[in-house]
């Protein structure tokens, strides 16, 4: 049986009051406000100081949603694994393989997925391009996906649609400027453009820019009654939510583990459903090319292995903390960051999904509506005001996007939205 969410608030925030783990509660966040029946008073005993991820304490971090940080510990062991292949490559090397498959079981384990059908990639694009070469497509098939996907993963899309002569559909979700869409909606939009030449779907598990949740399961289910193979970009997925990658039955899923899941950088994973296993084409060729999936694909040369084989600690950190209790806190504490930038910003709250850590606003109309409007103006909210923050391009007015991770405090967002007041006016 779980224990609740607020039982391992409480004793995540025994563990963590020692010398540089947590500071005293601002006044801010002594302020009692519920969210799904944890209150802020527990959210603020589960802190961490920002250098305990090696974050700069004088820059506000509320952008953890594109980077991630890796806490003290995790950076430590891989620091001694990047010291061990220096001290001895050969045993290094000699090891690797054995090492690299015992750190593939443990994340596997926590996520649910099948070890001999995942495989450690560098991040969620490397993951998805390997997907898109390992379907065969040809001239006036089409790949589908909408226009939440993320930059990189429409890029790819449409560089093997141009490699093979298929074409890319993209899809418009509901909901214009202010992202009112259900699941269901985007559901029956995505259904709606299949056609007899559709063959690949892509979509996300959590849109990157807009923050929303899909109906991955009910749209994987959906498209394999169809015959259409799946690829679920679950950049996001991995310790935000708890996942059953197995039970989500997708042909291919790939996360990061250096975003939510504490993992150094990069780190990723591609799970693969057992009728492709055989067929993934990795984008490399090896040594270890006719050995077949998984190891045809982790294995590079002297790339360097270091992150896979910490990834592991960081899954280890986040279920010592409470993974249930992180998550709670971190949904309610960037619910909480909203609500602040939409009261004393004057900006508009998109429509938003309670379990995750990552919330969007719309900026006023006209700003930030091209990448690189959306580039200059986070790169003067951090230069005004010392904060790091997601900057997306959208129609019409771009948006803002705000993460909370176990360094963030209320008082983040109020700096945040006292600067924006006054840039935006």
């Amino acid at each position: 049986m779980r224990r609740p969410a607020a039982a391992c608030l409480r004793e995540a925030a025994r563990a963590l009051t020692r010398p540089g783990a947590a500071g005293p509660p601002s006044a801010a966040a002594r302020r009692a406000v519920s969210v799904r029946g944890v209150d802020i008073d527990d959210f603020s005993r589960l802190h961490l100081a920002p250098s305990r991820f090696g974050l700069d304490p004088s820059v506000t971090h509320l952008n953890h949603g594109s980077f991630g940080a890796t806490p003290d510990l995790v950076r430590d062991r891989q620091d001694e694994l990047r010291r061990e292949v220096e001290r001895d490559p050969g045993l290094f090397f000699a090891t690797l393989l054995d090492r690299t498959a015992k750190a593939r079981n443990e994340v596997a384990a926590f996520l649910g997925a099948e070890p001999e059908g995942m495989a450690f990639v560098s991040n969620v694009t490397e993951g998805v391009a390997v997907a898109l070469n390992s379907v065969p497509l040809q001239a006036g098939d089409e790949i589908l996906l909408c226009d939440h996907a993320y930059g990189a993963v429409e890029i790819a899309a449409r560089r093997r649609a141009e490699l093979t002569g298929a074409g890319v559909v993209k899809v418009t979700l509901p909901g214009g400027t202010d992202g009112d869409w259900s699941g269901e909606e985007a559901a029956e939009t995505f259904l709606g453009a299949v056609t007899s030449r559709t063959k690949v779907a892509v979509f996300d598990h959590i849109t990157s820019n807009t923050a929303r949740l899909l109906p991955v399961g009910r749209l994987v289910e959906a498209f394999r009654a169809r015959g259409i193979v799946t690829i679920v970009d679950a950049a996001h997925a991995p310790g935000m939510l708890e996942v059953e990658v197995s039970a989500v039955g997708a042909d291919f899923w790939t996360g990061n583990l250096h975003k939510w899941a504490f993992a150094p950088r990069p780190s990723g994973v591609l799970a693969v459903a057992p009728r492709w296993r055989e067929r993934v084409e990795p984008l490399v060729p090896s040594f270890y090319q006719g050995d077949g999936f998984p190891k045809n694909l982790e294995f590079k040369g002297t790339l360097d292995y270091t992150p896979w084989l910490a990834a592991p600690h960081g899954t280890r950190f986040l279920r010592e903390l409470g993974a249930a209790a992180v998550r709670e806190r971190n949904a309610g504490l960037v619910a909480r960051g909203q609500a602040i930038l939409a009261e004393r910003a004057g900006l508009v709250p998109w429509r938003s999904d309670p379990e995750l850590s990552m919330r969007v606003l719309r900026l006023p109309a006209g700003v930030a509506t091209t990448w690189e409007q959306g580039e200059a103006l986070a790169a003067e909210i951090w230069t005004r005001f010392g904060c790091r923050t997601g900057v997306k391009a959208w129609p019409q007015a771009g948006l803002l996007r705000l993460s909370a991770q176990l360094y963030n405090r209320e008082a983040d967002y109020e700096r945040l939205a006292t600067g924006l007041r006054e840039l935006l006016g």
